[in-house]
Order: C-alpha cells, then structure tokens, then sequence
C-alpha cells in the first residue's frame, strides 16, 4: 500500500509492482525497488526530506505461507536498504507501516502494545523482525525517531469514490472480495473457517476505515517532530472493536443493495480467531481516534466500486 501525500515536499516513490499510480497521477512519482539501492539514491539525491512513511510491502498473510521467500526477500531486504539510503542521507525520521500480525494469536484481548509479540506466519515475522530492527537502529544511534504504526484490518475508500483498493488478480483481503462479489466479477465469497469459538464460527477482526488510518500516519508524523526525543515507539491503529466475517458481510449487503453468496470453506494455515485492538495508547499520545464506523467503510468501498466496477482500468478484465 502506497499513499499520496498531497504536500509541497511530498513524494511518492512507487516501489511494489502490486501497487499502482493511477489514483494520483499529478503527484511527484518515482517508480522503483528498494531492492535496488540504485533508485534509492536518485530519490534520496534529487532533494531533502526530513522523514519517510514506509508502506513498500507483501502484505497476504496466506500468500505469505505459500511463499515466505518472496517476503522474506522484499520486505526484509527492502527496508535495510531504505535505512542505509536515509542515514547516508541525514534523514532520521520514520514511520514504519507495521502489522497486527505481531501480536499472532493474541493471549489476552484487546491487544496492547506491550502485548506478548509472538507472530505466527511469515508475514507477521517480517513485520516482526523489522519492528527489533528499528529498535536496534535506534539504540545504536540516538538520532533515530521512529514511530511503528500497528494496523489492524485498513478497508474503505475515500468518500469521494476517487482513490480505493484496485487488487490484481483474487484479492487476498476480505473487502475488496466481498466488493467483486457484489458487482458481479466473482461468483461468490470463500469464507476461510466457520467453526471459530466466536459468535457466529467466523473469525474476528478490528477493521479501520483508510482514512483513519490516514489521519493516524500524519498524527504520527506531528508526533517525531513535537518530540524529537521519541525514539523508537509503537502504537496500536485500530478501532477497538471486532467485526466478524459474516458481520462484515451483512454490513456490506446493507450498503450496496446487493446479494453475497458465500461458500464455507476450511480455515487458512496462519489466521487468528480473533484480534482487535486497545488504542489508548494512540489517543492519549497522538491525539488520534478513529471516527469511522463498518458502516462508513463499506459505504465508501461500495460508492468507490460503483464508480470502478473493474478498477482504475476500466473494462472487464479477464
């Protein structure tokens, strides 16, 4: 996930191939790979920034079972090379697109930041493993200020049906499936474990409207430099509340008018039963709180899917 900043400074450097510019063309652009250290030094050469919000990632927590490879590779590689690139650079202020997926199957809920960590798939441990090595980063030099934004479950749209999720190929996450459900690109949605110990047998997760989600990077950007001092700290980006498969399916159908046939299929190797998030934390220190509800997402996800039935590319894909 990329994110367009619309700031005088601002630059969004296009590094996963998953990933597309077609929601904010008119932005400054670089399209590269943090694996090549060659992009990173045209981009870092061509101005001053004063602090980078990392997004570049592989984020299917399934994908990532099937291929730990591949995310060890891109999301490990990629971020050594990013820090090398800011420090030569004199640019020590980070925000870092951590994950839910550290907490794993959470011992205690809702999960805190000083929450046993304890990731269980290939993905939560590259999160995992990235967030020990910003922490190292900043003990073996003090100048580092970074701030690792926990998400929980991002889904919606901007309200204006301008900018939303336009996945290639099955989408990995459950929105944009139920999404292509309802405008008619897939014939019905896989819901991966129905014998879960929660209310309805499906699994529970907190899910966050993108634009909370968005107002939490910026309020975390306020935080580095309100506190130069802050070092290396966590924080929750959730709502705090748990919204089953079938909840979310129910929310959707109401906002979109349309039917969601779904199969019932096995569980996927590496989910949780259920994770949602304390956000105490964030509101006492960032002055942040989510003001969106699974109405206003699916609401926002729908309004951007009517205007973009088949995505940012138009007509139907094959």
């Amino acid at each position: 996930m990329s994110l367009c900043l619309p700031l005088p400074r601002a630059t969004l450097i296009e590094l996963v191939s998953r990933s597309r510019c077609a929601a904010c063309p008119s932005r400054g652009v670089f399209q590269g790979d943090l694996r090549n250290t060659d992009d990173l030094e045209k981009v870092f050469a061509a101005r001053r920034y004063d602090a980078v919000i990392h997004f570049a990632g592989l984020k299917a927590v399934g994908e990532s079972v099937a291929h730990p490879e591949m995310y060890y590779e891109n999301n490990l590689i990629g971020t050594i090379n990013l820090y090398k690139s800011m420090k030569e650079h004199g640019c020590k202020k980070l925000v870092f697109s951590s994950s839910a997926t550290v907490y794993g199957w959470p011992e205690v809920i809702p999960c805190v930041e000083d929450s046993k960590l304890q990731a269980a798939n290939p993905y939560g441990r590259t999160k995992l493993i990235l967030e020990d090595m910003a922490r190292d980063y900043h003990r073996a030099d003090t100048e580092w200020s970074i701030v690792l934004l926990r998400y929980f479950n991002p889904i919606g749209a901007h309200s204006s049906g301008e900018i939303g999720e336009d996945p290639k190929g099955i989408p990995n996450n459950l929105l944009p499936y139920i999404q292509q459900v309802a405008v008619g690109r897939l014939p019905e949605l896989n819901v991966y474990g129905h014998d879960y110990p929660t209310r309805d047998g499906t699994a529970i997760r907190d899910y966050i409207h993108v634009v909370d989600l968005a107002d939490g990077h910026i309020a975390a950007l306020k935080k580095l430099f309100d506190s130069p001092d802050i070092g290396c700290v966590a924080y929750n980006l959730g709502t705090g509340r748990g919204t089953s498969v079938l909840e979310m399916v129910a929310a959707f159908k109401k906002a979109s008018g349309k039917e969601i046939p779904t199969k019932l299929c096995p569980r996927r190797p590496g989910d949780a039963t259920e994770v949602y998030a304390s956000t105490e934390k964030a509101e006492r220190e960032l002055a942040w709180r989510a003001q969106y509800g699974i109405e206003e997402m699916c609401r926002d996800q729908w309004n951007w899917a009517k205007k973009n039935p088949y995505g940012y590319c138009g007509g139907a894909k094959k």
